[in-house]
């Protein structure tokens, strides 16, 4: 997870230089042998710089695909094995409860927490952690560069942050009671799936297949 994080922020570290290399570039036209670029490396002809700039791009490039690659691979690996554990560790914990547990619960509920609760976490893991990730170091780099060359006005960049973060958590909040009722029924969908697969002789006994159709299609609709 460690080295999945520095990967990620290493990343978007990267992926946020070129507005700086094409400062750069615009610095060696404007100001010659004044340039930064001039006064750090000690490269006087504009020309030698552009070629010192257009190494430092290309490295840069290289880095940030590197990276790039470093981020998707430990993430997706991390996000599997944790999907792999936890499936298992779920699955020895129901097996160890009561019978008595199961006479009020249908297979297809225990069905939606041992794959697509534990699905949903190996999403997050893949995806969502890197993107956090990546937008707070986003947020702390911008942050910083606005603070030191436009330190006047850099308030004005972090003004709606508050406002956006309060946002978020009301979102959040309401989301959470709605996110809760969708497992509900996605358990509920994969238990009348499964008892009908298992039933699927007798509903074929009963020519109740239209029957069954409409009440799978009621109730994927509600999900």
């Amino acid at each position: 997870m460690l080295a999945a994080a520095v990967a990620s922020v290493l990343n978007k570290t990267f992926d946020l230089a070129p507005p700086f290399l094409i400062g750069a570039a615009v610095d060696i036209v404007v100001e010659g042998e004044g340039s930064f670029i001039a006064s750090r490396f000690g490269v006087v002809d504009p020309r030698d710089q552009l070629l010192v700039l257009a190494a430092v791009t290309a490295v840069v490039w290289m880095l940030e695909s590197l990276f790039e690659y470093l981020f998707r691979v430990l993430w997706r690996n991390l996000a599997q094995d944790i999907q792999h554990e936890l499936r298992l560790e779920t699955y020895a914990h129901v097996q160890d409860l009561e019978i008595a547990y199961f006479s009020d619960r249908q297979t297809g509920e225990l069905l939606a927490v041992l794959n697509d609760d534990v699905n949903q976490l190996e999403r997050f893991l893949d995806v969502g952690a890197n993107e956090i990730l990546q937008l707070l170091t986003t947020v702390v780099l911008v942050g910083a560069a606005f603070v030191v060359l436009i330190g006047d006005l850099a308030w004005l960049a972090f003004l709606p942050m508050p406002v956006i973060v309060f946002g978020s958590l009301r979102f959040q909040r309401a989301l959470e009671p709605r996110y809760t009722l969708v497992r509900e029924r996605a358990g509920q969908l994969s238990a009348m799936l499964s008892n009908n697969l298992q039933g699927l002789a007798t509903i074929k006994a009963f020519t109740a297949e239209t029957r069954e159709q409409a009440r799978i299609g009621a109730q994927s609709r509600r999900y």
